[in-house]
């Protein structure tokens, strides 16, 4: 059992301030009664000359109002002070409004400025559980091949490809294209692009940007060659871009 001289001393509080250069808590590495019964033996706080014993006093006195203090604790004796009574250790109640609360959030701080190894490592354990419960699964992606064609063999194909590579949006990535002849000296574009399947609707693409203005003025209709889905690898369509 530990005993103080009276904190409300100048010798009392320096030996506090020298207490807790070391320490989080008067006693072990959580609040405890034996912080109640220093803290309620303070008169005021501890001016801002004696850092240690002033920082302690804010974190007990912000814990007294958001989450409580273990009851736990050495038996701390602070000499010419009345004891605690149990009562002062339990959780306080509930704020009476958001209000309240919402101010004793902002309190909920380490204003002691030390944080030791077991609050260091559980900080980190929440850290790494609040990850990998937000973290977004990501989504499966395809590789399609689109066949675009032109009205007619007077059709600029170079604008046209250009005009196609014009659509921009999130999850669609275009690649390797190149002309291929249908008859009559009309030509069409064959292109791959990469999408991602919860962000990209081909269809949609086709019938709300491929088809209409400006581009209908080059392409006069788009089909879906083909459609693979990419699961743990790239899946790749050499044949069909490079034979003919």
């Amino acid at each position: 059992m530990a005993a103080f001289p009276n904190p409300n001393s100048e010798a009392g509080l320096k030996k506090l301030d020298e207490h807790l250069l070391t320490r989080s808590y008067i006693t072990g590495c959580q609040a405890s009664k034996d912080d109640i019964t220093v803290f309620a033996a303070l008169a005021k706080p501890p001016t801002s000359q004696y850092v240690n014993a002033s920082r302690w006093y804010s974190h007990i006195d912000a814990l007294l109002r958001i989450s409580g203090v273990s009851a736990e604790g050495s038996g701390v004796i602070v000499e010419g002070s009345a004891p605690v009574v149990e009562e002062a250790v339990a959780t306080p109640p509930a704020a009476d409004s958001k209000d309240a609360a919402d101010e004793d959030d902002d309190d909920d701080v380490d204003l002691f400025g030390e944080e030791t190894e077991e609050e260091k490592k559980a900080a980190e354990e929440r850290a790494a559980s609040v990850k990998a419960s937000t973290k977004k699964k990501e989504s499966g992606k395809s590789s399609v091949l689109i066949d675009i064609k032109p009205w007619d063999d007077e059709t600029d194909m170079k604008k046209l490809e250009e005009a196609v590579r014009s659509i921009q949006m999130e999850g669609l990535f275009w690649g390797a294209s190149k002309l291929v002849p249908v008859g009559y000296g009309i030509k069409k574009l064959q292109i791959m692009c990469t999408i991602v399947d919860d962000l990209v609707s081909v269809d949609t693409m086709i019938e709300e940007q491929l088809t209409v203005e400006p581009i209908n003025e080059f392409v006069q209709s788009c089909d879906i060659v083909a459609f693979n889905k990419i699961l743990d690898f790239y899946v790749i369509v050499v044949l069909i871009l490079i034979s003919d």
